[in-house]
């Protein structure tokens, strides 16, 4: 991935990129997007942008597994989240979803991870030290609370599926407080261009309609510009 092109991706939000993979591909019907609604350790942040380092959890009960196994399996998942290409995100299933009550993402928890050269986190799970979590790593997550209850790694490095997303360890993510997608590899190469079209389009319209004097023959003039450079 380009410099240029990292940098553009984290200056736009996810549902830009959605549009824009839409252009790259030159059809409708991209659907590698999560659904529903995820919520943000801080609303304002910036996009985050990496390759998953993926993980599952669980924490409604207790790991019957020895302890030797469950402190070694530990060290393997933190071992794997300090490697790999960057930049990354840790995206890390919950499989106790939806009765998700162990909060994984905590103020320790995401220093460590940021630490390791991480840019964020993203999960299905529970977050919680909200107004203490380290500045420059933002959390998506599927609820806040305030235990970590029983939460104990089951996987590490294995496929995740996050609100109807599936991901893969090494997928490349862009996620921002209105969910996440994963940004296929053969659109990669005409993506920044797709973004810098796409926003030229949209302007059009957004420029139009911000402008004094804006009407329906002045909207109608404007649409039809718009249409023509999207087709």
């Amino acid at each position: 991935m380009r410099d240029s092109l990292l940098t553009l991706l984290k200056q736009v939000d996810t549902p830009t990129v959605c549009n824009a993979i839409e252009v790259a591909e030159g059809k409708r019907g991209f659907n590698r997007f999560t659904r529903g609604t995820m919520l943000p350790s801080v609303p304002e942040a910036t996009a985050i942008v990496g390759y998953a380092r993926t993980a599952k959890i669980a924490a409604l009960a207790p790991p019957t597994e020895d302890p030797a196994v469950i402190k070694t399996r530990r060290m393997d998942y933190y071992r794997h989240m300090a490697g790999g290409p960057r930049p990354a995100l840790a995206v890390i299933e919950d499989v106790d979803f939806p009765d998700c009550i162990g909060a994984y993402w905590g103020e320790i928890n995401t220093t460590v991870h940021k630490g390791f050269g991480l840019s964020g986190a993203l999960t299905n799970g529970v977050m919680r030290d909200l107004g203490d979590l380290p500045d420059g790593f933002p959390v998506i997550a599927g609820s806040v609370g305030p235990s970590h209850g029983f939460v104990h790694l089951r996987e590490i490095g294995t496929p995740v599926t996050i609100f109807g997303m599936a991901v893969v360890d090494g997928d490349l993510i862009h996620a921002d407080r209105h969910g996440a997608l994963i940004i296929p590899p053969e659109v990669i190469p005409a993506l920044e261009a797709a973004i810098t079209r796409l926003l030229d389009t949209e302007k059009l319209v957004l420029d139009a309609a911000r402008a004094e004097g804006f009407n329906f023959a002045a909207f109608e003039a404007a649409w039809a510009a718009f249409e023509k450079a999207r087709t």
